[in-house]
Formats: C-alpha cells, structure tokens, sequence
C-alpha cells in the first residue's frame, strides 16, 4: 500500500447509511478511528435525522439531503470545538443516524391481570393485548434518554419498554374511561383514544410518538364469564317466555272480540274477561272451553326441559330453577 492509499484510507469522505433492516431506530456510523475529512459529504435520506455528538455533547443536525461538513456547515459542532475561521484539517466526532418513520404492529399484552372497579361486578381482574405503531419524532432526547451510548438500537427493545408503560397505566385509563365490563367491545376505539394521551405523556421522556393505538381484546376472569353466559342463558329463555306469553294473550283477544257477551258483562272489565280467558285455556276440558293447544304445551315443556340442563351444569340454582318451573307449570 502507498502513502496515497494509506490517507486516503485514514480520513474518511463520504458519510451515509443505507438501511437494509425494517427494524433498526438507531446506527452510529463506524468510523474505526479515522477522522474525518474537512468538506466531507454527509448524504441523509427521507426518514432519516443525522445527530454530530463531540465527546458526549450534542452538535449539529441534519434533515434529509446532501450536506458538506465545513465549518459554516457545522456551526454548533464549530463552537464546541473552538475551531478558528477557515479551519480545514480533519476532525473526530461521532455521527449517529436515527430513523424516524413509522415502525407499524408493534405489539401489547397485560403480563398480568389489571385489577379496575366496575359498577356491575365490583372489582374485576382484566387481562388485554392490541397492537401500536411509534417513531421517534427528537432525536436528541432519544439519544439522551434511551439509546445512550449504545452503537445499534432496534425496535425491539424499544417495544419493551413501552409496552410496560402501556401495561401499567392500562388499569388508570381504564378507570377512567368509566365503561362497564359489558360494554367494552363495543366501545374499544373510543377507549384507545384516551388511553393514547395517558400513554404519550410517558413516550414523550424519549423523544417518541405514539401514532395508533388498537385494543383487540379484553378477557375477564372464569367466573365473571361464567355469569355472563348465565345472563345471556336466562334472558333468552325470558323472551321465550315472553313470546309465548304474547301469543297467548293474542288467542285471548281474539276469542274476547268473538265472544260479545263477555265483553259486556255487567262489572266486568275487559282486563278480568281477558284473565278469565287465559285461565280457562289453561283448564282442559272445562265446560264447552277447548282445551289447550298441544303444541303450546309443549313449547313450556321445552323451555322446562333446557332449565333443567343449566340447573344440572350448575348454571342455574335450586332457587332460581324453582321460580321459574313455578311460573311454567302454572301456565300448564
């Protein structure tokens, strides 16, 4: 090797980094100890901010583009190195390259259950996961309060951190977002809407932008999901019975317009007709009065039968199977 190639090789000329990673925040560009050449050509590309540090104090920044390093290119790293006017002779500082786009589906889950209040069950232990995007939006406070010296950050160790912060100021947002257990799917955009602003305030201590905020679930306790099918169980066989009861009280209407005399008994009301009406459907073979519809019968011994099942799976108790068979058997 000559001495030409020999400087040539020690000073270096051109600064750039062309990213081949989707997931790199931060890369110190490797001088290996040379210096760096006066009117050297630093290029930045879109989604890039380059960062000049001089033994750990930040100097000049530079936005995508083309840039010579001279000295009235580098005002801020000129001061701190006291250079006089004209200064061309190589220098040394450290040239940090941040990424600044949009790292998308980024990950979030609870470790462990959140514990909130909730009007309808009390205190109710929450477990959630969704997904988030970031990007660093200052690169001097990111190199400051996180990356540190470190030559080489990527995103998943920046995920880390924040999805701690997520996880521990989910069960305040939640709070104080004030939706009821049962209403939370319905309501998981607006939840992570203000949510994000309980987050951003934690981001901001590292220069990072919290972009879209998503919730994909939130999962309750065993037992909170066993009242919640218990719920839904009852209250479908509640309309059954409400249909039926409809119907039924449509025959009796039907039969009060076919049957006039009735309606004008003396001191007697349409509402007592109408029972009286019901109760006779219910009395099999009562004078000339048809006994009632089979099929009607059997609807009630269906619906006796499926409250039969949920008392046996322990669903239903002793008590509640007791009240509603009473209900059924008086209609029979």
């Amino acid at each position: 090797m000559g001495l030409f190639d020999f400087i040539k090789n020690e000073f270096i000329e051109v600064i750039d980094w062309v990213d081949d990673t989707p997931d790199t925040v931060l890369y110190k560009f490797p001088d290996k100890g040379n210096k760096i050449m006066n009117g050297a050509q630093l290029t930045v590309r879109e989604s890039q901010v380059v960062v000049l540090m001089n033994e750990g104090e930040f100097g000049d920044v530079y936005i995508p583009g083309r840039h010579e390093l001279t000295t009235s290119n580098m005002p801020i790293t000129t001061t701190l190195k006291s250079w006089k006017y004209l200064f061309d002779s190589p220098f040394k500082v450290d040239v940090y390259f941040v990424n600044t786009k949009q790292f998308t589906n980024l990950k979030w889950g609870t470790s462990n259950p959140v514990i909130v209040r909730d009007s309808e069950f009390g205190q109710v232990r929450l477990r959630s996961f969704g997904s988030y995007t970031m990007r660093v939006i200052d690169p001097k406070k990111f190199i400051k309060e996180f990356a540190g010296t470190h030559p080489w950050v990527r995103v998943e160790s920046i995920s880390e951190q924040l999805r701690n912060i997520i996880s521990s100021k989910l069960a305040e947002g939640l709070a104080e977002a004030k939706i009821s257990v049962l209403d939370l799917a319905a309501n998981f955009t607006e939840i992570g809407e203000k949510l994000k602003p309980l987050f951003q305030k934690e981001f901001d201590i590292w220069g990072i932008e919290l972009g879209q905020f998503y919730i994909e679930n939130v999962s309750v306790p065993e037992e909170v999901e066993k009242m919640l099918d218990k719920t839904t169980q009852l209250n479908m066989l509640n309309n059954k019975l409400n249909q039926f009861n409809q119907m039924q009280g449509g025959i009796a209407l039907e039969q009060l317009a076919n049957n006039p005399g009735a309606a004008g008994t003396a001191g007697i009301g349409a509402g007592v007709v109408l029972t009286n009406l019901l109760q006779q459907q219910q009395q099999p073979n009562a004078g000339n009065t048809p006994a009632a519809d089979p099929n009607d019968k059997q609807k009630l011994m269906d619906i006796l039968k499926q409250l039969g099942e949920l008392k046996a799976q322990g669903i239903l108790t002793e008590e509640e199977f007791n009240q509603k068979k009473a209900e059924i058997l008086g209609k029979l």
